[in-house]
Formats: structure tokens, sequence, C-alpha cells
């Protein structure tokens, strides 16, 4: 079994920062690629960020530059540095990541989310 465990999320008034951290365990070989994805109410998953194990990382446009995901690989973990918060960030944030089990079966896995919400 493998799960993801996102935390860090919270309410933040806009213009403020927050950081976002998951952790994958359990009958891990290998993470692939890892990733945030986020979802607004009434709106579509989307892709927020992903990064590679070698570390190339790719961003949505609509968060770059003030976003930025990074990943330690010996603890499995991969985190997103959010600044410069709008009201527009508001959504549940999931993390994701492609990981090559002990059993060398191969699937994307998903954290439950964590909610961000950005207010005055």
């Amino acid at each position: 079994q493998v799960q993801l465990v996102e935390s860090g999320g919270g309410l933040v008034q806009p213009g403020g920062s927050l950081r976002l951290s998951c952790a994958a365990s359990g009958s891990i070989f290998r993470i692939n690629v890892m990733g945030w994805y986020r979802q607004a109410p009434g709106k579509q998953r989307e892709l927020v960020a992903t990064i590679t194990r070698g570390g190339s990382t790719s961003y949505a446009d609509s968060i770059k530059d003030r976003f930025t995901i990074s990943r330690d690989n010996a603890k499995n973990t991969v985190s997103l540095r959010m600044n410069g918060l709008n009201p527009e960030d508001t959504a549940v944030y999931l993390c994701n990541a492609q990981i090559t089990t002990t059993l060398l079966d191969f699937n994307s896995y998903w954290g439950q989310g964590t909610q961000v919400t950005v207010s005055s």
C-alpha cells in the first residue's frame, strides 16, 4: 500500500504565503514525477506544478514566478511554496506521485487534499 499525506493548507490574506508539504509512505520502490494539482469549487482539477526525480520542474502559467515546487528524494516528500497568493488561488490542493511499488507495479497516487483559502 502507498499513501500520500498533505499538510500546510489554511487561510491566508491576499499577498500572503503558504507552504504545502506531501509525504509518501508505504511499499515504495521508486517515485518518478511528483506534482501538485488544485480544484476550485465548480471547476475542473488543474495542474499546478510538477517535478521529476532529477529536479526538472514545470509550472502552470497562472502561478509561474509565484510558486516553487521542490522535493526530497531521500524522504519521499514534495513541497510547494506559494507566494503572492490571491483569491483566485483558493482551492483544494492535491499531491500526486507516480510510484513504482516494491511489487514493481506502477500507478499514479493521490493525496486526500488540503484546503487553501485566500481571503481578507
